[in-house]
């Protein structure tokens, strides 16, 4: 396309905008108009009202009852609501929808009937003058219109809070993601299917709480300024105490303050926590996200995906109702028992024509990554990580169905306790569902001297380059050598967990104010 051309087909565009934005300067300069004539009446923002009812539950309770029988029982309700809807009906009635918070599960909307007769003619000509997105309170009875419609019928009508700015168009709402995700106040205010996404966040991290919580695990708390970085192979961010003179990271794991707990003598300990990881931005990946991660003592990998199993299904069924979901549009029963496999057993399912020879020698492993997907297997790559590599390029966005990986290799797991009867070979698993990793566990590295070990192996790696190795925590080191029982521990992504649950296909629709660019 010419220039001309582009510059022909942007002048509409910024003539539009240009107009919409001098629309809505001319509507806030009423609104604030308006707001300062209030204010010469008395307060403009008044704090004493305290709603009494919810919208959400009022048609719960009364929406199955008839006219006559609201008649009959008069229902007195106090309760306040923005005003998302208004019609006049004549110059002595008019009509308006409130909306409310209601409750974890309902989203709540109630019609109000304010009348020159009921309410008077002073809150009839206010209401005039009311727009929409004002906050009002009201008290009145309730009744049904001819069209069975439960209503307030409103007999004091207060405005609580005025709406300077206009809320977008209501058939349109707001038609730019990145405006959604910048401006969540008013995606929640317009977007019901919002408001249930985030509800139902609620509901699966409170499921997980008391899931733990009723299986005997301690909720902790763990720094997350932390002086070494430890606990996940990953970029941290870089951050200085000024008043100890000396760098920080920012949390990547709580992981290894959980194990000096297990040391300390509790048995069973979780924690919700956020991680902070500077690598890249994905509709997966966000900087700064919510881990749930457990630890308890005497148990093992194969324990861990059992339970994981559990929590994961019960946490679908409290804030779905159900754990037969659907993710854009294919069926996902977390309710069935999840999928076992070993690295090599998922690349011989979704990417059969490798040989055994093939997958069991090195050399080939390399020169297909790197001419067939482009990736540079790392100098020091053993064998098991160059299986792990392939199986991430051809099998792991096949996993669709629930499905334990498991039989990592030692040297892309080095918090993992190695098998006695497989050389090369941890006790760990990820977890992986509609083609993405869930959580990521294993039989905890207990033996002070193989950890110590594996931490002079990883600052070998980050002095060869990997930014992603682990520093060697001494610390750590000596809390093992105070002796840390057989241990299982778990790491479960909750942002993730709640995309699924809430067929939501970028981690920003999950996060309420998620990381993005500086805004021009």
């Amino acid at each position: 396309m010419s220039t001309e051309n582009q510059e022909q087909g942007q002048e509409p565009v910024q003539e539009q905008q240009s107009t919409l934005q001098a629309d809505d300067n001319k509507i806030i300069a009423e609104r604030r108009q308006k707001l300062a004539a209030i204010r010469e009446k008395g307060v403009a923002f008044p704090n004493d009202f305290v709603p009494q009812h919810k919208a959400a539950s009022l048609t719960e309770t009364y929406g199955g009852w008839t006219r006559e029988q609201l008649e009959a029982e008069p229902q007195q309700v106090v309760l306040a609501g923005r005003m998302m809807l208004k019609r006049e009906a004549g110059k002595k009635a008019a009509f308006a929808t409130l909306q409310d918070a209601s409750g974890p599960r309902a989203d709540g909307r109630i019609q109000i009937y304010v009348t020159l007769d009921n309410t008077g003619e002073e809150a009839m000509e206010a209401l005039r003058h009311y727009d929409l997105g004002d906050i009002l309170g009201v008290e009145g009875s309730l009744f049904k219109t001819k069209t069975d419609e439960l209503t307030v019928k409103v007999s004091t009508l207060r405005l609580l809070a005025k709406s300077l700015r206009p809320l977008p168009d209501k058939f349109h709402g707001l038609a730019d993601q990145e405006t959604k995700y910048r401006q969540r106040y008013v995606d929640l205010i317009m977007n019901e299917e919002t408001r249930r996404t985030f509800k139902a966040r609620t509901a699966a991290i409170a499921s997980i709480r008391r899931f733990m919580q009723d299986n005997q695990f301690m909720e902790v708390e763990t720094p997350m300024l932390h002086p070494i970085p430890g606990g996940a192979a990953a970029k941290p961010f870089i951050t200085h105490h000024n008043a100890l003179d000396m760098q920080m990271f920012l949390r990547i794991a709580p992981e290894l303050y959980l194990k000096r707990l297990v040391v300390g003598g509790f048995d069973r300990v979780f924690e919700i926590n956020r991680n902070f990881r500077n690598e890249g931005v994905s509709i997966r990946h966000n900087p700064e996200f919510t881990m749930m991660e457990f630890y308890a003592a005497y148990t093992d990998y194969k324990w861990l995906m059992d339970y994981t199993e559990a929590v994961i299904r019960q946490a679908a069924i409290d804030a779905h109702g159900t754990a037969d979901l659907k993710y854009g549009g294919r069926a996902l029963d977390l309710g069935k028992p999840f999928h076992r496999l070993t690295i090599v057993e998922a690349i011989n399912k979704y990417a059969p024509h490798y040989t055994t020879e093939q997958l069991n020698d090195a050399a080939f492993l390399k020169k297909e990554l790197l001419d067939k997907f482009g990736v540079k297997p790392h100098v020091i790559s053993g064998l098991g990580a160059l299986q792990l590599s392939l199986f991430e390029e051809t099998a792991e966005a096949q996993l669709w169905e629930p499905t334990f990986i498991i039989d990592y290799p030692v040297e892309v797991s080095p918090l993992a306790r190695a098998s006695d009867t497989r050389e090369g070979i941890t006790e760990r698993f990820e977890l992986f569902m509609v083609g993405r990793e869930i959580a990521n566990g294993f039989s905890e590295l207990n033996d002070p001297e193989d950890q110590a070990a594996r931490f002079q192996a990883q600052v070998a790696a980050k002095d060869a380059g990997d930014e992603e190795a682990m520093f060697y925590d001494a610390d750590y080191i000596r809390a093992l050598e105070y002796g840390l029982p057989p241990t299982g521990g778990c790491g479960i992504g909750i942002d993730r967990l709640i995309m699924i649950l809430t067929d939501s296909p970028n981690i920003r629709d999950v996060l309420l104010f998620p990381h993005l660019r500086k805004e021009d």
